[in-house]
């Protein structure tokens, strides 16, 4: 489940000490380097009492658990949080779910893009005219999902700390991808926001804020709302005596803005556009894929990416702190990589480590 893995990077990305529990069956298979990054295996067989009987003294000695089960699996598997916080009382349980703990939803299978079909944020993605359109994956599982539980489980520590009392962190993807409409949601309120898909201010209708092809087939982002940018866009494309200033946001106008706006830039590749724009608050920003934003020279010069010597990039840890040093993130290990070094934390000797292994109630990767 992609929340809880992205969930798990960005706490020890933050510095915490995390203990990734897999199954004996995931030992030997990849992983994914990225949101696996940084934390430590532990692999188990969870259908066995000895193998729940040692995730339960792991769990003693923690300050968070972090599940991604339907509701009512932990509790079955013998994990349940008032069991587990019998033992320890600090202890806060982050939750990630789909359609969250309760409601007639909360059995019910889905995606991230069930999720974001029953928030509202779906029916507001894509053009008029057109279907819904799904923005890959990042609202539901990663920004409404593992990010949303992050800060509530950091949440919950802090109190923790503080009161010496632990709790659950019910984090439902149709909640935090909701939540994350907040700003869409207040302008609803206000009458401020079209009820026709695509025609927001954001979702590309208006010409200064939308995407154009250049001359090689890539792509520019033009981000001009305010009149001191949209100045600054028409004049670096040379159409001052072309496009009226002061009707930017009359939309009788904007077919003949657009029109004239896909020519000029139709007109040059996409990186003469980056150069041209580069010193200009124009808004306009080359569109980069994956593989080229790690070689951006603004993102390469606050090191916005880590980039190994096979030339292989990943995200670095965000944000940045003024008083911690950024620190550069241990490469994902493989499945059960740790297990005989937790065990041994845990007091177990090496003849007992043995007899776990032999009897299949752990694993470790060769």
């Amino acid at each position: 489940m992609g929340p809880v893995p992205f969930c798990g990077m960005v706490l020890s990305d933050l510095g915490a000490d995390v203990l990734r529990i897999h199954r004996t069956a995931e030992v030997g298979k990849p992983v994914n380097p990225v949101l696996a990054r940084g934390r430590r295996s532990f692999a188990v067989d969870l259908k066995s009492a000895r193998g729940v009987s040692l995730v339960r003294q792991i769990v003693d000695r923690a300050e968070v658990v972090i599940e991604g089960f339907r509701p009512g699996v932990a509790e079955r598997l013998g994990f349940a949080p008032d069991v587990l916080r019998a033992t320890n009382p600090r202890l806060v349980v982050g939750r990630m779910t789909g359609y969250g703990q309760t409601g007639p939803a909360a059995q019910r299978a889905g995606h991230d893009i069930n999720y974001l079909a029953a928030s509202g944020v779906l029916g507001a993605l894509g053009t008029p005219g057109a279907p819904p359109l799904p923005p890959l994956n990042l609202l539901g599982d990663f920004g409404g999902g593992g990010m949303l539980l992050a800060v509530g489980v950091l949440a919950g520590v802090l109190r923790a700390r503080a009161s010496g009392v632990g709790q659950d962190v019910d984090a439902a993807m149709v909640d935090g991808s909701a939540l994350l409409m907040a700003m869409v949601y207040g302008q609803l309120v206000r009458g401020d926001w079209p009820r026709e898909r695509g025609t927001g201010p954001f979702s590309g209708v208006r010409p200064y804020y939308t995407t154009y092809e250049c001359a090689d087939g890539g792509y520019v982002a033009v981000g001009a709302s305010e009149p001191k940018f949209f100045r600054a866009l028409v004049h670096g494309l040379g159409l001052t005596a072309a496009i009226d200033l002061d009707r930017q946001s009359d939309p009788s106008t904007w077919d003949e803005q657009r029109r004239r706006f896909a020519a000029a830039f139709a007109a040059q590749p996409r990186d003469e556009w980056a150069r041209r724009f580069a010193a200009s608050d124009a808004c306009v920003t080359p569109v980069l894929a994956p593989e080229e934003a790690p070689s951006d020279a603004h993102l390469a010069a606050r090191s916005t990416f880590l980039v190994d010597p096979a030339g292989n990039a990943q995200p670095a840890p965000a944000p940045r702190f003024s008083e911690t040093p950024p620190a550069r993130p241990e490469s994902a290990p493989l499945p059960g990589a740790h297990t005989t070094a937790v065990l041994t934390e845990l007091g177990l000797d090496a003849e007992d480590i043995a007899a776990l292994h032999r009897d299949g109630v752990v694993a470790s990767a060769a």
